[in-house]
């Protein structure tokens, strides 16, 4: 039976995914919010404002309505904003049948709550977490429209659905994994998004590869120190969804983290970096989320908070870095 599946979001990453579930033989029905963008998919099988080059297969169709996306819904895919999802998703709660699994591609923490994006799915849908699951990974749309070789993990709590998740989006060239750590594997996409941010604060500013390197390896103990204090396996941070990711999105061009830490580094205000990044960079607004869960659960993150200092606070890149590399010497298994 052709698995049926409802993408909730035509952005870069939504549009990517619809063609991976579309090559592994699923029917895809993509919801976005304007008219124009999804009459234009419908019309030439291409999305104009986000991949242009992707060419859909024919079971690949838009629609502006929420309900007719959800019609049938083997399994309902989210991939909008991560501060701007629990409103849709009340809205939305009653389109899905009990049997449809909850699949989240946002990497993002949600402002106030600290929530992760499984935990405001099942928070607002009522949803058991058999039945919601996660995509993480490092996946660069455009490398993934490309069909270049890419792996990620489907997380879930029940194994035998992210069974169903990894056979729905499984491709000669994306190659999913399955895992039960949820909050793991969404930990290792949340955390890697601000440290994109300061790695190319730094790229902005000129420095070198032992910069970025450090930065990284760094920026990874401080996601695996939260996971664990979150009840993660410190494994899953080692593994796709945290260092895959955490590379990818530090050392690629396409990653709009980093871009938008470029631009920072540069000299621009955050105000001219915002109007220059034509997509969200969810680090942005999740690095304050990111700096509340580990003052919540006692984790000190020095790199998350230099992030928000320089985002949020004013703070310039040059007294920031300073002021990172002035803190007092310690032991790397302390892990401050």
């Amino acid at each position: 039976m052709t698995c049926r599946v409802a993408v909730y979001g035509a952005g870069s990453w939504g549009t990517a995914f619809s063609l991976v579930l579309a090559d592994a033989g699923c029917e895809v029905t993509l919801w976005g919010r304007r008219a124009e963008l999804v009459d234009a998919i419908n019309s030439t099988g291409s999305n104009p404002d986000y991949l242009p080059q992707v060419k859909f297969p024919a079971q690949v169709r838009a629609t502006t309505n929420p309900a007719e996306a959800a019609r049938g819904a083997d399994i309902a895919v989210f991939a909008v904003s991560a501060q701007k999802v629990r409103p849709l998703l009340e809205q939305w709660r009653p389109l899905w049948e009990p049997r449809t699994v909850l699949l989240s591609l946002m990497k993002g923490a949600e402002l106030g709550t600290g929530l992760l994006m499984s935990e405001v799915i099942a928070e607002t849908t009522g949803a058991r977490p058999d039945r919601i699951a996660v995509v993480s990974g490092p996946n660069l749309s455009a490398e993934v429209v490309d069909r270049m070789p890419a792996a990620s993990v489907v997380a879930c709590a029940d194994e035998s659905t992210a069974a169903v998740v990894q056979t729905a989006c499984h491709t000669s060239y994306f190659r999913p994994y399955t895992n039960t750590d949820v909050v793991g594997c969404e930990l290792g996409g949340v955390v890697k998004n601000v440290i994109a941010l300061a790695v190319g604060v730094t790229d902005g500013m000129g420095l070198g590869d032992n910069t970025k390197a450090s930065l990284m390896t760094r920026g990874l103990a401080e996601a695996t120190r939260l996971g664990v204090a979150m009840g993660a396996d410190p494994m899953t941070l080692g593994g796709l969804a945290g260092m895959g990711d955490l590379v990818a999105t530090c050392s690629s061009k396409l990653s709009r983290n980093h871009s938008f830490g470029a631009r920072l580094g540069r000299g621009l205000t955050v105000e001219e970096a915002q109007a220059a990044t034509t997509q969200t960079a969810e680090g942005v607004a999740s690095c304050r989320a990111v700096q509340e869960l580990a003052e919540r659960h006692g984790v000190e993150m020095p790199i998350t908070h230099a992030v928000v200092d320089m985002v949020h606070n004013g703070r310039e890149p040059q007294d920031v870095v300073r002021e990172l590399m002035s803190r007092a010497a310690t032991s790397e298994s302390v892990g401050r």
